[in-house]
């Protein structure tokens, strides 16, 4: 299968190197690009791409907004997005992540790691490091004025002992196969796992199952001293 991919970024410099890269990849295409967030918005309602690669900061509407739009949306309900920024830096990106964000990518990584981003989100997985998701989600409760909370702690009684516990290592950063090995089952259950967790509690994906552990009260942030 070929990867869809809408570039949404105010550079044209930047969406032409982009275009580039992906279009030579053999399982992946560039579909549209989108020169600020409406047009993001438009374009991904018009093409309906497997992923969007998503400027945060751009003229007129941010990708802040076309993100909680395209997520919010049902007919995209397929569409994932990608966020390009210096999270570290950036105080929107929680906002980003709660409004249904699947990953974070730094406009300085390098091409093989951009795609394998690309690859890995459009395949329903997350891109959260460990050092991205604390980052993270300290703002997040850091600013808890900013949007709905996805779940309280009442909403994990659904979940088997099982799903609670590796909803929490998914919450510190950890893959597939780095839980399977401490848990000493196969990626294949994890993943079985994780997928169930996410439809018991409504998650979009991956990130959001990381924002309602963190909410919820399954994971504590970790102490300041400790970012």
């Amino acid at each position: 299968m070929t990867i869809r991919v809408l570039l949404a970024d105010d550079q044209a410099l930047l969406r032409a190197t982009f275009r580039i890269l992906i279009d030579s990849c053999e399982d992946m295409e560039v579909v549209a690009e989108a020169a600020d967030g409406s047009e993001a918005v438009a374009l991904a309602r018009t093409h309906r791409p497997d992923l969007v690669l998503m400027d945060i900061r751009m003229p007129g509407t941010d990708g802040l907004a076309a993100t909680s739009a395209i997520c919010s949306d049902p007919g995209l309900a397929g569409t994932r997005v990608l966020i390009l920024t210096t999270f570290e830096i950036d105080e929107y990106v929680a906002q980003a992540l709660r409004a249904g964000a699947s990953g974070f990518l730094g406009k300085d990584v390098t091409a093989d790691v951009l795609l394998a981003g690309v690859r890995t989100v459009a395949s329903g997985e997350s891109l959260l490091s460990p050092l991205a998701t604390r980052t993270l989600i300290t703002r997040l409760l850091s600013a808890p004025a900013q949007g709905a909370r996805l779940a309280a702690a009442g909403g994990l009684g659904a979940l088997t002992a099982r799903e609670r516990e590796v909803m929490a290592w998914v919450a510190e950063g950890h893959s597939n196969e780095e839980i399977a090995e401490k848990l000493f089952v196969s990626p294949l259950t994890v993943r079985t796992h994780v997928h169930r967790a996410m439809t018991k509690l409504g998650a979009r994906d991956r990130a959001q199952l990381v924002v309602i552990a963190y909410q919820s009260g399954l994971v504590q942030a970790p102490p300041p001293g400790d970012r």
